[in-house]
Protein backbone atom coordinates (compact mmCIF):
# COMPACT_ATOMS: atom_id res chain seq x y z
CA UNK A 1 0.00 0.00 0.00
CA UNK A 2 1.14 3.58 -0.76
CA UNK A 3 2.66 4.96 2.45
CA UNK A 4 0.54 8.11 2.15
CA UNK A 5 -2.62 5.99 2.10
CA UNK A 6 -1.93 3.71 5.07
CA UNK A 7 -4.60 5.53 7.09
CA UNK A 8 -7.26 3.61 5.12
CA UNK A 9 -6.67 0.38 7.01
CA UNK A 10 -7.64 2.02 10.33
CA UNK A 11 -10.83 3.68 9.09
CA UNK A 12 -14.08 2.85 10.87
CA UNK A 13 -16.33 5.92 10.46
CA UNK A 14 -16.53 7.57 7.02
CA UNK A 15 -18.26 10.79 5.97
CA UNK A 16 -18.99 11.11 2.24
CA UNK A 17 -19.98 14.52 0.88
CA UNK A 18 -21.60 14.72 -2.56
CA UNK A 19 -22.15 18.09 -4.26
CA UNK A 20 -24.94 19.47 -6.41
CA UNK A 21 -22.91 19.01 -9.62
CA UNK A 22 -22.70 15.28 -8.85
CA UNK A 23 -26.27 14.85 -7.57
CA UNK A 24 -27.93 16.57 -10.54
CA UNK A 25 -27.67 16.46 -14.31
CA UNK A 26 -27.15 19.47 -16.57
CA UNK A 27 -30.94 19.98 -16.87
CA UNK A 28 -31.43 20.13 -13.08
CA UNK A 29 -32.98 16.68 -12.72
CA UNK A 30 -31.50 14.13 -10.34
CA UNK A 31 -28.64 12.06 -11.74
CA UNK A 32 -30.16 8.64 -11.04
CA UNK A 33 -27.18 6.65 -12.30
CA UNK A 34 -24.62 8.47 -10.17
CA UNK A 35 -26.84 8.43 -7.09
CA UNK A 36 -27.59 4.74 -7.56
CA UNK A 37 -23.89 3.93 -7.81
CA UNK A 38 -23.18 6.08 -4.74
CA UNK A 39 -25.86 4.32 -2.69
CA UNK A 40 -24.54 0.91 -3.75
CA UNK A 41 -21.04 1.84 -2.56
CA UNK A 42 -22.31 3.19 0.76
CA UNK A 43 -24.37 0.01 1.22
CA UNK A 44 -21.21 -2.01 0.57
CA UNK A 45 -19.34 -0.04 3.23
CA UNK A 46 -22.25 -0.54 5.60
CA UNK A 47 -22.30 -4.30 5.03
CA UNK A 48 -18.55 -4.53 5.67
CA UNK A 49 -18.89 -2.99 9.11
CA UNK A 50 -17.98 0.62 8.32
CA UNK A 51 -20.07 3.46 9.73
CA UNK A 52 -21.07 5.55 6.72
CA UNK A 53 -22.50 9.08 6.94
CA UNK A 54 -23.66 11.00 3.86
CA UNK A 55 -23.67 14.78 3.42
CA UNK A 56 -25.65 15.70 0.33
CA UNK A 57 -26.34 18.83 -1.68
CA UNK A 58 -28.83 19.17 -4.50
CA UNK A 59 -32.11 20.20 -2.87
CA UNK A 60 -32.03 23.72 -4.32
CA UNK A 61 -31.10 22.48 -7.81
CA UNK A 62 -33.83 19.83 -7.85
CA UNK A 63 -36.42 22.19 -6.42
CA UNK A 64 -35.59 24.89 -8.96
CA UNK A 65 -36.25 22.48 -11.83
CA UNK A 66 -39.58 21.41 -10.30
CA UNK A 67 -40.74 24.95 -9.57
CA UNK A 68 -39.85 26.11 -13.07
CA UNK A 69 -42.11 23.40 -14.42
CA UNK A 70 -44.85 24.32 -11.94
CA UNK A 71 -44.59 27.98 -12.96
CA UNK A 72 -44.79 26.96 -16.62
CA UNK A 73 -48.00 24.92 -16.27
CA UNK A 74 -49.64 27.60 -14.12
CA UNK A 75 -48.82 30.49 -16.47
CA UNK A 76 -50.78 31.80 -19.41
CA UNK A 77 -49.08 32.32 -22.76
CA UNK A 78 -49.12 36.06 -22.04
CA UNK A 79 -47.34 35.49 -18.71
CA UNK A 80 -44.64 33.44 -20.43
CA UNK A 81 -43.79 36.36 -22.73
CA UNK A 82 -42.84 38.50 -19.73
CA UNK A 83 -39.32 38.46 -18.21
CA UNK A 84 -39.09 35.58 -15.73
CA UNK A 85 -37.94 36.39 -12.20
CA UNK A 86 -35.37 34.01 -10.73
CA UNK A 87 -36.96 31.62 -8.27
CA UNK A 88 -36.32 32.03 -4.55
CA UNK A 89 -33.65 29.56 -3.45
CA UNK A 90 -35.37 29.00 -0.10
CA UNK A 91 -38.57 27.85 -1.78
CA UNK A 92 -36.54 25.71 -4.17
CA UNK A 93 -34.85 24.02 -1.21
CA UNK A 94 -38.18 23.29 0.48
CA UNK A 95 -39.54 21.57 -2.63
CA UNK A 96 -36.31 19.87 -3.66
CA UNK A 97 -35.40 18.39 -0.27
CA UNK A 98 -38.56 16.29 -0.29
CA UNK A 99 -37.80 14.76 -3.68
CA UNK A 100 -34.12 14.31 -2.91
CA UNK A 101 -34.78 12.38 0.29
CA UNK A 102 -37.56 10.36 -1.33
CA UNK A 103 -35.08 9.15 -3.93
CA UNK A 104 -32.40 8.33 -1.36
CA UNK A 105 -35.00 6.40 0.64
CA UNK A 106 -36.10 4.46 -2.46
CA UNK A 107 -32.55 3.64 -3.55
CA UNK A 108 -31.40 2.54 -0.10
CA UNK A 109 -34.62 0.55 0.43
CA UNK A 110 -33.86 -1.42 -2.74
CA UNK A 111 -30.53 -2.31 -1.11
CA UNK A 112 -32.25 -3.30 2.17
CA UNK A 113 -30.75 -0.30 3.97
CA UNK A 114 -32.56 2.32 6.06
CA UNK A 115 -31.63 6.00 5.79
CA UNK A 116 -32.40 8.99 8.03
CA UNK A 117 -32.67 12.70 7.25
CA UNK A 118 -30.93 15.32 9.41
CA UNK A 119 -31.29 19.00 8.41
CA UNK A 120 -29.09 21.56 10.17
CA UNK A 121 -28.20 25.26 10.01
CA UNK A 122 -25.05 27.05 11.11
CA UNK A 123 -26.87 28.62 14.07
CA UNK A 124 -27.71 25.15 15.44
CA UNK A 125 -24.05 24.51 16.18
CA UNK A 126 -23.85 27.51 18.52
CA UNK A 127 -25.89 25.49 21.03
CA UNK A 128 -23.79 22.97 23.03
CA UNK A 129 -26.92 20.96 23.86
CA UNK A 130 -27.71 20.62 20.16
CA UNK A 131 -24.22 19.36 19.41
CA UNK A 132 -24.43 16.82 22.21
CA UNK A 133 -27.86 15.60 21.08
CA UNK A 134 -26.68 15.41 17.46
CA UNK A 135 -23.82 13.14 18.48
CA UNK A 136 -26.16 10.89 20.47
CA UNK A 137 -28.69 10.65 17.64
CA UNK A 138 -26.06 9.76 15.05
CA UNK A 139 -24.51 7.22 17.43
CA UNK A 140 -27.89 5.49 17.80
CA UNK A 141 -28.54 5.48 14.04
CA UNK A 142 -25.12 4.04 13.24
CA UNK A 143 -25.52 1.32 15.87
CA UNK A 144 -28.66 0.22 13.99
CA UNK A 145 -26.86 0.27 10.61
CA UNK A 146 -28.92 3.29 9.50
CA UNK A 147 -27.32 5.76 7.06
CA UNK A 148 -27.58 9.36 8.40
CA UNK A 149 -28.04 11.82 5.51
CA UNK A 150 -27.18 15.44 6.33
CA UNK A 151 -28.01 18.60 4.41
CA UNK A 152 -28.09 22.27 5.28
CA UNK A 153 -31.67 23.34 5.93
CA UNK A 154 -31.60 26.05 3.24
CA UNK A 155 -35.37 26.54 3.40
CA UNK A 156 -35.17 28.17 6.84
CA UNK A 157 -31.53 29.24 6.92
CA UNK A 158 -31.04 32.99 7.40
CA UNK A 159 -28.01 32.96 5.12
CA UNK A 160 -28.35 34.98 1.90
CA UNK A 161 -26.37 35.17 -1.32
CA UNK A 162 -23.57 35.99 -1.92
CA UNK A 163 -22.56 33.08 0.27
CA UNK A 164 -19.49 33.57 2.42
CA UNK A 165 -18.07 32.37 5.73
CA UNK A 166 -19.72 35.06 7.83
CA UNK A 167 -20.59 32.85 10.80
CA UNK A 168 -17.24 31.12 11.19
CA UNK A 169 -19.12 27.82 11.56
CA UNK A 170 -19.98 26.55 8.08
CA UNK A 171 -21.15 28.24 4.90
CA UNK A 172 -21.62 25.38 2.44
CA UNK A 173 -21.85 21.60 2.52
CA UNK A 174 -18.09 21.14 2.13
CA UNK A 175 -17.46 23.06 5.36
CA UNK A 176 -20.50 21.33 6.93
CA UNK A 177 -18.95 17.94 6.10
CA UNK A 178 -15.65 19.02 7.67
CA UNK A 179 -17.46 20.30 10.77
CA UNK A 180 -19.40 17.04 11.10
CA UNK A 181 -16.17 15.08 10.70
CA UNK A 182 -14.87 16.82 13.82
CA UNK A 183 -18.12 16.70 15.79
CA UNK A 184 -18.78 13.03 15.03
CA UNK A 185 -15.13 11.97 15.27
CA UNK A 186 -14.92 10.54 11.75
CA UNK A 187 -11.84 8.61 10.65
CA UNK A 188 -12.07 9.70 7.00
CA UNK A 189 -13.75 12.48 5.00
CA UNK A 190 -14.41 11.93 1.27
CA UNK A 191 -15.41 14.95 -0.84
CA UNK A 192 -16.89 13.97 -4.21
CA UNK A 193 -16.44 16.54 -6.97
CA UNK A 194 -17.14 16.91 -10.70
CA UNK A 195 -13.40 16.60 -11.47
CA UNK A 196 -10.90 13.83 -10.73
CA UNK A 197 -9.39 15.58 -7.73
CA UNK A 198 -7.20 18.55 -6.80
CA UNK A 199 -5.07 19.85 -9.67
CA UNK A 200 -2.17 22.31 -9.59
CA UNK A 201 -4.23 24.53 -11.92
CA UNK A 202 -7.54 24.49 -13.80
CA UNK A 203 -8.17 20.87 -14.91
CA UNK A 204 -8.58 22.08 -18.51
CA UNK A 205 -4.97 23.36 -18.56
CA UNK A 206 -2.63 20.70 -20.09
CA UNK A 207 0.12 21.78 -17.68
CA UNK A 208 -2.05 21.14 -14.61
CA UNK A 209 -1.13 18.02 -12.68
CA UNK A 210 -3.26 15.96 -10.33
CA UNK A 211 -1.88 16.45 -6.82
CA UNK A 212 -1.44 13.07 -5.18
CA UNK A 213 -1.08 14.36 -1.61
CA UNK A 214 -1.81 17.98 -0.63
CA UNK A 215 0.67 19.49 1.81
CA UNK A 216 -0.33 23.00 2.85
CA UNK A 217 3.21 24.24 3.41
CA UNK A 218 4.26 23.03 -0.05
CA UNK A 219 1.17 23.73 -2.15
CA UNK A 220 -0.46 26.75 -0.48
CA UNK A 221 -0.20 29.65 -2.91
CA UNK A 222 1.05 27.40 -5.69
CA UNK A 223 -2.38 26.29 -6.90
CA UNK A 224 -4.46 28.22 -9.42
CA UNK A 225 -8.14 27.45 -8.95
CA UNK A 226 -10.52 27.40 -11.90
CA UNK A 227 -14.20 28.27 -11.90
CA UNK A 228 -16.61 26.46 -9.61
CA UNK A 229 -19.12 24.02 -11.08
CA UNK A 230 -22.24 25.21 -12.92
CA UNK A 231 -24.45 24.73 -9.83
CA UNK A 232 -22.21 24.44 -6.78
CA UNK A 233 -21.66 27.13 -4.17
CA UNK A 234 -17.96 27.01 -3.37
CA UNK A 235 -16.06 24.95 -5.93
CA UNK A 236 -12.61 23.44 -5.37
CA UNK A 237 -11.50 26.41 -3.25
CA UNK A 238 -14.15 25.52 -0.66
CA UNK A 239 -13.19 21.85 -0.77
CA UNK A 240 -9.53 22.60 -0.08
CA UNK A 241 -10.44 24.91 2.82
CA UNK A 242 -12.73 22.25 4.27
CA UNK A 243 -10.06 19.59 3.78
CA UNK A 244 -7.39 21.67 5.52
CA UNK A 245 -9.80 22.40 8.39
CA UNK A 246 -10.45 18.68 8.91
CA UNK A 247 -6.81 17.72 8.38
CA UNK A 248 -5.68 20.13 11.11
CA UNK A 249 -7.82 18.04 13.47
CA UNK A 250 -6.06 14.88 12.30
CA UNK A 251 -8.80 13.63 9.97
CA UNK A 252 -7.59 12.36 6.56
CA UNK A 253 -9.46 13.84 3.58
CA UNK A 254 -9.81 12.49 0.03
CA UNK A 255 -11.06 14.68 -2.85
CA UNK A 256 -12.12 12.60 -5.85
CA UNK A 257 -14.62 12.42 -8.71
CA UNK A 258 -18.26 11.43 -8.31
CA UNK A 259 -18.70 11.28 -12.09
CA UNK A 260 -17.17 7.89 -12.86
CA UNK A 261 -20.51 6.25 -13.71
CA UNK A 262 -21.11 8.77 -16.50
CA UNK A 263 -18.26 7.57 -18.70
CA UNK A 264 -20.18 5.92 -21.55
CA UNK A 265 -23.09 8.38 -21.57
CA UNK A 266 -20.82 11.43 -21.71
CA UNK A 267 -18.83 10.02 -24.63
CA UNK A 268 -22.13 9.38 -26.45
CA UNK A 269 -23.36 12.93 -25.89
CA UNK A 270 -20.04 14.40 -27.04
CA UNK A 271 -20.05 12.08 -30.06
CA UNK A 272 -23.46 13.44 -31.08
CA UNK A 273 -22.22 17.01 -30.76
CA UNK A 274 -19.15 16.13 -32.79
CA UNK A 275 -21.33 14.67 -35.57
CA UNK A 276 -23.29 17.91 -35.88
CA UNK A 277 -20.15 19.93 -36.65
CA UNK A 278 -19.21 20.81 -40.20
CA UNK A 279 -16.30 19.12 -41.95
CA UNK A 280 -14.28 22.31 -41.45
CA UNK A 281 -14.97 22.37 -37.70
CA UNK A 282 -13.97 18.72 -37.23
CA UNK A 283 -10.85 19.30 -39.31
CA UNK A 284 -9.97 22.30 -37.16
CA UNK A 285 -10.20 20.17 -34.00
CA UNK A 286 -7.66 17.75 -35.47
CA UNK A 287 -5.37 20.59 -36.58
CA UNK A 288 -5.61 22.15 -33.10
CA UNK A 289 -4.70 18.79 -31.55
CA UNK A 290 -1.67 18.51 -33.83
CA UNK A 291 -0.56 22.02 -32.83
CA UNK A 292 -1.12 21.25 -29.12
CA UNK A 293 0.96 18.06 -29.31
CA UNK A 294 3.84 19.96 -30.91
CA UNK A 295 3.57 22.81 -28.40
CA UNK A 296 3.68 20.36 -25.48
CA UNK A 297 6.27 17.96 -26.92
CA UNK A 298 8.83 18.73 -24.21
CA UNK A 299 6.33 18.00 -21.43
CA UNK A 300 5.17 14.82 -23.19
CA UNK A 301 8.75 13.58 -23.53
CA UNK A 302 9.45 14.19 -19.82
CA UNK A 303 6.47 12.04 -18.81
CA UNK A 304 7.34 9.38 -21.38
CA UNK A 305 10.96 9.21 -20.21
CA UNK A 306 9.68 8.65 -16.66
CA UNK A 307 7.61 5.68 -17.92
CA UNK A 308 10.60 4.27 -19.80
CA UNK A 309 12.86 4.64 -16.75
CA UNK A 310 10.30 2.88 -14.54
CA UNK A 311 9.95 0.05 -17.08
CA UNK A 312 13.73 -0.40 -17.25
CA UNK A 313 13.96 -0.45 -13.47
CA UNK A 314 11.18 -3.05 -13.33
CA UNK A 315 13.14 -5.27 -15.72
CA UNK A 316 10.68 -5.33 -18.63
CA UNK A 317 11.76 -6.83 -21.94
CA UNK A 318 13.56 -4.58 -24.40
CA UNK A 319 10.83 -5.07 -27.01
CA UNK A 320 8.18 -3.63 -24.66
CA UNK A 321 10.43 -0.73 -23.68
CA UNK A 322 11.06 -0.02 -27.36
CA UNK A 323 7.31 0.22 -28.04
CA UNK A 324 6.86 2.34 -24.93
CA UNK A 325 9.41 4.99 -25.87
CA UNK A 326 8.44 8.04 -27.93
CA UNK A 327 11.65 8.34 -29.91
CA UNK A 328 12.87 11.66 -31.39
CA UNK A 329 10.72 12.62 -34.33
CA UNK A 330 7.75 10.49 -33.19
CA UNK A 331 5.56 13.45 -32.18
CA UNK A 332 6.31 15.12 -35.51
CA UNK A 333 5.35 11.92 -37.34
CA UNK A 334 2.10 11.64 -35.38
CA UNK A 335 1.11 15.25 -36.01
CA UNK A 336 1.79 14.82 -39.74
CA UNK A 337 -0.61 11.85 -39.78
CA UNK A 338 -3.23 13.87 -37.89
CA UNK A 339 -3.01 16.67 -40.47
CA UNK A 340 -3.49 14.13 -43.26
CA UNK A 341 -6.68 12.94 -41.52
CA UNK A 342 -7.83 16.54 -41.10
CA UNK A 343 -7.60 17.15 -44.84
CA UNK A 344 -9.22 13.92 -45.99
CA UNK A 345 -12.67 13.76 -47.59
CA UNK A 346 -15.60 14.04 -45.17
CA UNK A 347 -16.52 10.46 -44.10
CA UNK A 348 -19.78 11.21 -42.25
CA UNK A 349 -23.07 11.56 -44.10
CA UNK A 350 -21.77 10.22 -47.40
CA UNK A 351 -24.63 8.97 -49.58
CA UNK A 352 -23.96 5.31 -50.38
CA UNK A 353 -27.28 4.54 -52.10
CA UNK A 354 -30.32 6.55 -53.30
CA UNK A 355 -33.72 5.00 -54.01
CA UNK A 356 -37.04 6.44 -55.10
CA UNK A 357 -39.54 4.64 -52.86
CA UNK A 358 -42.51 6.35 -54.47
CA UNK A 359 -43.23 9.52 -56.35
CA UNK A 360 -41.89 12.39 -54.21
CA UNK A 361 -40.40 10.01 -51.63
CA UNK A 362 -36.59 9.58 -51.75
CA UNK A 363 -34.58 7.28 -49.47
CA UNK A 364 -30.82 7.61 -48.88
CA UNK A 365 -28.45 5.18 -47.21
CA UNK A 366 -25.70 7.26 -45.57
CA UNK A 367 -22.51 6.68 -43.59
CA UNK A 368 -22.75 7.26 -39.84
CA UNK A 369 -20.47 6.96 -36.77
CA UNK A 370 -20.73 3.82 -34.64
CA UNK A 371 -21.25 5.87 -31.46
CA UNK A 372 -18.81 5.18 -28.61
CA UNK A 373 -15.72 3.00 -28.99
CA UNK A 374 -14.02 1.18 -26.11
CA UNK A 375 -10.42 0.49 -27.14
CA UNK A 376 -7.96 -1.47 -25.00
CA UNK A 377 -4.41 -1.22 -26.32
CA UNK A 378 -0.89 -2.20 -25.30
CA UNK A 379 1.75 0.07 -23.78
CA UNK A 380 2.25 2.16 -26.91
CA UNK A 381 1.52 5.85 -26.22
CA UNK A 382 1.53 6.64 -29.95
CA UNK A 383 -1.50 4.34 -30.31
CA UNK A 384 -3.53 6.67 -28.08
CA UNK A 385 -2.91 9.58 -30.44
CA UNK A 386 -3.77 7.54 -33.53
CA UNK A 387 -6.96 6.06 -32.06
CA UNK A 388 -8.14 9.44 -30.77
CA UNK A 389 -7.59 11.17 -34.11
CA UNK A 390 -9.41 8.38 -35.99
CA UNK A 391 -12.34 8.63 -33.56
CA UNK A 392 -12.62 12.40 -34.00
CA UNK A 393 -12.41 12.17 -37.79
CA UNK A 394 -15.16 9.51 -37.80
CA UNK A 395 -17.36 11.35 -35.27
CA UNK A 396 -17.16 8.69 -32.54
CA UNK A 397 -16.86 9.04 -28.78
CA UNK A 398 -14.00 7.11 -27.22
CA UNK A 399 -13.04 5.25 -24.05
CA UNK A 400 -9.37 4.27 -23.86
CA UNK A 401 -7.51 1.78 -21.67
CA UNK A 402 -3.77 1.62 -22.24
CA UNK A 403 -1.13 -0.58 -20.67
CA UNK A 404 -0.15 0.36 -17.12
CA UNK A 405 3.49 0.75 -18.17
CA UNK A 406 2.55 3.85 -20.20
CA UNK A 407 0.36 5.44 -17.54
CA UNK A 408 2.15 8.79 -17.30
CA UNK A 409 2.53 9.08 -21.07
CA UNK A 410 -1.14 8.28 -21.63
CA UNK A 411 -2.27 10.77 -19.00
CA UNK A 412 -0.35 13.70 -20.48
CA UNK A 413 -1.32 12.82 -24.06
CA UNK A 414 -4.97 12.52 -23.03
CA UNK A 415 -4.83 15.87 -21.23
CA UNK A 416 -3.19 17.66 -24.18
CA UNK A 417 -5.66 16.20 -26.69
CA UNK A 418 -8.83 16.83 -24.67
CA UNK A 419 -7.74 20.39 -23.86
CA UNK A 420 -7.73 21.11 -27.61
CA UNK A 421 -11.35 19.94 -28.02
CA UNK A 422 -13.75 22.93 -28.02
CA UNK A 423 -16.30 23.35 -25.23
CA UNK A 424 -19.27 22.92 -27.58
CA UNK A 425 -18.14 19.31 -28.08
CA UNK A 426 -16.73 18.69 -24.61
CA UNK A 427 -13.51 17.18 -23.33
CA UNK A 428 -15.49 14.11 -22.26
CA UNK A 429 -15.54 13.03 -25.89
CA UNK A 430 -12.42 11.01 -25.07
CA UNK A 431 -12.20 9.20 -21.76
CA UNK A 432 -9.17 7.47 -20.28
CA UNK A 433 -9.44 4.48 -17.95
CA UNK A 434 -6.31 4.24 -15.82
CA UNK A 435 -6.86 1.03 -13.85
CA UNK A 436 -7.95 -2.50 -14.64
CA UNK A 437 -10.53 -2.36 -11.85
CA UNK A 438 -12.58 0.20 -13.82
CA UNK A 439 -13.10 -2.09 -16.82
CA UNK A 440 -15.81 -4.41 -15.36
CA UNK A 441 -17.99 -1.40 -14.47
CA UNK A 442 -17.74 -0.14 -18.05
CA UNK A 443 -18.83 -3.50 -19.40
CA UNK A 444 -21.94 -3.72 -17.20
CA UNK A 445 -24.31 -2.13 -19.72
CA UNK A 446 -27.71 -3.22 -18.50
CA UNK A 447 -30.87 -3.31 -20.62
CA UNK A 448 -33.68 -2.25 -18.27
CA UNK A 449 -37.02 -4.01 -18.45
CA UNK A 450 -39.67 -1.72 -19.89
CA UNK A 451 -43.40 -2.31 -20.43
CA UNK A 452 -44.14 -3.77 -23.85
CA UNK A 453 -45.84 -1.19 -26.06
CA UNK A 454 -47.57 -3.88 -28.13
CA UNK A 455 -50.22 -2.34 -30.42
CA UNK A 456 -51.41 0.52 -28.25
CA UNK A 457 -52.84 3.49 -30.11
CA UNK A 458 -51.99 5.79 -27.21
CA UNK A 459 -50.02 8.89 -28.10
CA UNK A 460 -47.98 11.22 -25.89
CA UNK A 461 -47.65 14.89 -26.83
CA UNK A 462 -44.73 16.89 -25.45
CA UNK A 463 -44.34 20.64 -26.05
CA UNK A 464 -40.77 21.86 -26.59
CA UNK A 465 -39.21 25.23 -27.40
CA UNK A 466 -37.64 24.41 -30.77
CA UNK A 467 -36.19 21.68 -32.97
CA UNK A 468 -33.04 21.45 -30.83
CA UNK A 469 -35.11 20.78 -27.70
CA UNK A 470 -37.05 18.15 -29.67
CA UNK A 471 -33.80 16.46 -30.68
CA UNK A 472 -32.57 16.45 -27.08
CA UNK A 473 -35.89 14.93 -25.97
CA UNK A 474 -35.59 12.17 -28.60
CA UNK A 475 -32.03 11.37 -27.58
CA UNK A 476 -33.07 11.15 -23.94
CA UNK A 477 -36.34 9.23 -24.27
CA UNK A 478 -36.39 7.73 -27.78
CA UNK A 479 -35.60 4.22 -28.97
CA UNK A 480 -33.09 5.35 -31.67
CA UNK A 481 -35.07 3.23 -34.17
CA UNK A 482 -37.11 5.58 -36.39
CA UNK A 483 -38.05 9.23 -35.97
CA UNK A 484 -39.86 11.64 -38.27
CA UNK A 485 -40.39 15.39 -38.49
CA UNK A 486 -43.47 16.95 -40.08
CA UNK A 487 -42.46 20.43 -41.17
CA UNK A 488 -42.82 22.91 -44.02
CA UNK A 489 -39.54 24.62 -43.09
CA UNK A 490 -36.90 22.66 -44.99
CA UNK A 491 -34.01 24.20 -43.01
CA UNK A 492 -35.49 23.00 -39.72
CA UNK A 493 -36.12 19.59 -41.28
CA UNK A 494 -32.50 19.30 -42.43
CA UNK A 495 -31.28 20.08 -38.90
CA UNK A 496 -33.53 17.29 -37.63
CA UNK A 497 -32.37 14.82 -40.31
CA UNK A 498 -28.72 15.58 -39.65
CA UNK A 499 -28.71 15.63 -35.85
CA UNK A 500 -31.18 12.95 -34.73
CA UNK A 501 -29.07 9.90 -33.90
CA UNK A 502 -31.46 7.14 -35.00
CA UNK A 503 -31.24 4.26 -37.47
CA UNK A 504 -33.87 5.88 -39.72
CA UNK A 505 -34.91 9.53 -39.83
CA UNK A 506 -37.74 10.82 -42.04
CA UNK A 507 -39.11 14.17 -43.19
CA UNK A 508 -42.83 14.39 -43.99
CA UNK A 509 -43.34 10.63 -44.06
CA UNK A 510 -44.81 8.03 -41.73
CA UNK A 511 -42.38 6.11 -39.52
CA UNK A 512 -44.21 2.91 -40.59
CA UNK A 513 -42.21 3.04 -43.83
CA UNK A 514 -39.21 1.82 -41.81
CA UNK A 515 -39.39 -1.69 -43.20
CA UNK A 516 -37.06 -3.71 -45.43
CA UNK A 517 -39.72 -4.54 -48.02
CA UNK A 518 -40.93 -0.94 -48.20
CA UNK A 519 -37.32 0.23 -48.55
CA UNK A 520 -37.00 -2.07 -51.55
CA UNK A 521 -34.51 -4.41 -49.87
CA UNK A 522 -36.62 -7.47 -50.63
CA UNK A 523 -36.20 -8.71 -47.05
CA UNK A 524 -34.57 -7.56 -43.85
CA UNK A 525 -32.98 -8.83 -40.67
CA UNK A 526 -31.64 -7.15 -37.54
CA UNK A 527 -27.93 -7.79 -37.06
CA UNK A 528 -26.15 -7.49 -33.71
CA UNK A 529 -22.68 -5.98 -34.00
CA UNK A 530 -21.80 -6.79 -30.41
CA UNK A 531 -19.32 -9.46 -31.56
CA UNK A 532 -17.57 -9.46 -34.92
CA UNK A 533 -14.38 -11.07 -36.19
CA UNK A 534 -11.10 -9.18 -36.04
CA UNK A 535 -10.41 -6.93 -39.01
CA UNK A 536 -7.50 -4.65 -39.74
CA UNK A 537 -5.79 -2.41 -40.35
CA UNK A 538 -8.87 -0.28 -39.71
CA UNK A 539 -9.00 3.31 -40.90
CA UNK A 540 -11.79 5.85 -40.66
CA UNK A 541 -14.16 3.80 -42.85
CA UNK A 542 -13.91 0.87 -40.45
CA UNK A 543 -15.31 3.02 -37.65
CA UNK A 544 -18.50 3.87 -39.52
CA UNK A 545 -21.89 2.22 -39.95
CA UNK A 546 -24.96 3.28 -41.97
CA UNK A 547 -28.37 4.86 -41.40
CA UNK A 548 -31.39 5.76 -43.53
CA UNK A 549 -32.57 9.28 -44.40
CA UNK A 550 -35.94 9.71 -46.15
CA UNK A 551 -37.56 12.84 -47.55
CA UNK A 552 -41.24 12.58 -48.41
CA UNK A 553 -44.21 14.77 -49.16
CA UNK A 554 -46.78 13.52 -46.66
CA UNK A 555 -46.87 9.81 -47.52
CA UNK A 556 -48.54 7.35 -45.14
CA UNK A 557 -48.65 3.55 -45.28
CA UNK A 558 -52.39 2.88 -44.78
CA UNK A 559 -51.99 -0.83 -45.38
CA UNK A 560 -49.76 -0.09 -48.41
CA UNK A 561 -52.82 1.24 -50.25
CA UNK A 562 -51.94 4.93 -49.91
CA UNK A 563 -48.72 4.80 -51.92
CA UNK A 564 -47.55 3.26 -55.19
CA UNK A 565 -44.05 1.84 -54.71
CA UNK A 566 -41.54 2.40 -57.54
CA UNK A 567 -38.28 1.29 -55.85
CA UNK A 568 -36.20 2.96 -58.54
CA UNK A 569 -32.40 3.21 -58.12
CA UNK A 570 -31.13 6.79 -58.47
CA UNK A 571 -27.71 8.34 -58.98
CA UNK A 572 -25.86 9.22 -55.77
CA UNK A 573 -25.91 12.93 -56.59
CA UNK A 574 -29.30 14.53 -55.92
Amino acid sequence: MDSTRTFVKDVKRVIVKVGTAVVTRADGRLALGRLGALCEQIQELNSQGYEAILVTSGAVGVGRQRLRYRRLVNSSFADLQKPQVELDGKACAAVGQNGLMALYDTLFSQLDVTSAQLLVTDNDFRDPDFRKQLTETVKTLLSLKVIPIFNENDAVSTRRAPYEDSSGIFWDNDSLAALLALELKADLLVLLSDVEGLFSGPPSDPHSKLIHTYIKERHDGGITFGDKSRVGRGGMTAKVKAAVYAAHAGIPVVITSGYATDNIIKRRESSRRLQTLSRQDRSKILLDIADALEANEKLIRVENEADVAAAQQAGYEKSLISRLALKPGKISSLTSSIRVLANMEEPIGQVLKRTEIADGFILEKTSSPLGVLLVIFESRPDALVQIASLAIRSGNGLLLKGGKEARRSNLILHKVITAAIPENVGERLIGLVTSREEIPDLLKILLPEVPALESSLACTVEIVDDVHAAIDHIHQHGSAHTDSIIAEDSEVAEVFLRQVDSAAVFHNASTRFSDGARFGLGAEVGVSTSRIHARGPVGVEGLLTTRWIARGSGQVVDGDKAVIYTHKDLTLQA
